[in-house]
């Protein structure tokens, strides 16, 4: 069986261009994890995810901006993957984007243009 892994995908010039303080980024991202998880909590792979804790898989990436954050989203709702576009209040920014634990090769075709988050 394919490994399951959850993918988080964060804009990369909330820090870079905008000058957010790393904690409000980091903050962003768990914002969306933790929305996604709990929407999901009955989803067969969400629960195998938390069944084994120790063992959690994440991969956190990078989106250049809104544009492509945005873009990112639709083109998951348009396959049915599952996720959580964060919209930070009251700003309205679209932040990142948690999708639910899937197993990697269900997802990966969607994320792998983008970079490791740094």
């Amino acid at each position: 069986m394919d490994r399951i892994v959850q993918y988080i995908i964060v804009r990369g010039d909330l820090s870079k261009s905008l000058q957010w303080p790393i904690g409000a980024v980091i903050a962003q991202c768990c914002h969306a994890t933790t929305a996604i998880c709990n929407e999901t909590a009955n989803d067969t792979e969400t629960k195998e995810y938390f069944n084994d804790m120790d063992n959690m898989h994440k991969v956190v990436l990078e989106a250049t901006d809104d544009t492509s954050l945005n873009s990112l989203s639709e083109k998951l709702k348009e396959n049915g993957i599952v996720h959580k576009l964060w919209i930070e209040k009251p700003e309205m920014i679209p932040t990142c984007i948690a999708i639910k634990p899937y197993q990697k090769k269900q997802v990966h075709s969607y994320v792998k243009h983008l970079k490791l988050m740094k």
